[in-house]
């Protein structure tokens, strides 16, 4: 196994939680502009639902080797994402003259030893006024067997994500979601313990308990949640402009 090679065999599971890529991207639609950044993209089950006219490019990158080829045959065959570019790297193999006005990652700052240094090359690649967004698992008393078997570091809540802000952007959205499927994942801690879901668990969550999620969670005025969304924005004076 290479350092680059992806240790999660998740991927294929969470492709069928369609109500909850639904939900968690229309959250975050509204930043998204532009030249776009998709930071850990894996086999490319998001991108189609992000992906809008309001897109002047958009840029898989995927450190591992076969995720990232899996992708390109995939995206092949699908016209609205055959124009997307996929690299197989990581932010550090970007170079300087590389500039974006959206990074998005999605369930991938959690895998990253050093996530406060991610953010601060994420941050060396925005244009002026260019958002960084992140969807994470939230709370660490929730960490469990399958936080471990995925790779997963850390999982985060609001201080803990904050504190990761990078230099010269400002932190404008901090937020939780998926209100319902914390209790979920509550269950699974303390009882379950299971280093991986089944498919007819993520199809009970994603049916039965996203959809109740998306009111809820704005009735709590998106206080608790088992996941975490942060968007941050360059601060205007700090980069090129185009």
């Amino acid at each position: 196994m290479t350092a680059d090679k992806y240790i999660g065999g998740e991927l294929d599971l969470f492709a069928n939680a369609l109500n909850w890529k639904r939900y968690w991207v229309s959250e975050i639609q509204s930043y998204l502009r532009g030249d776009v950044l998709e930071v850990g993209a894996g086999i490319g089950a998001n991108t189609g639902f992000l992906k809008s006219d309001r897109i002047s490019s958009w840029t898989c990158l995927e450190p591992d080797p076969e995720l990232a080829d899996r992708m390109r045959k995939t995206f092949a065959t699908q016209p609205r994402l055959s124009g997307c570019q996929i690299r197989t790297a990581s932010t550090a193999g970007l170079g300087g003259n590389s500039k974006f006005d959206a990074i998005l990652y999605i369930d991938v700052l959690e895998h990253i030893a050093d996530d406060r240094g991610e953010l601060e090359r994420a941050a060396r690649l925005l244009r002026e006024d260019g958002r960084i967004i992140v969807l994470a698992p939230a709370h660490p008393f929730l960490y469990s067997a399958f936080d471990k078997a995925i790779g997963h570091f850390r999982r985060y809540d609001k201080p803990s994500l904050a504190a990761c802000s990078p230099t010269d952007c400002e932190l404008v959205r901090l937020i939780y979601l998926d209100s319902v499927g914390l209790l979920a994942s509550l269950s699974n801690r303390l009882l379950l313990r299971q280093p991986m879901p089944t498919l007819t668990q993520i199809v009970f969550w994603d049916r039965l308990l996203v959809p109740p999620s998306r009111y809820l969670d704005r009735l709590v005025f998106h206080r608790i949640g088992k996941s975490i969304v942060a968007v941050w924005q360059k601060r205007t004076g700090n980069t090129n402009r185009r």
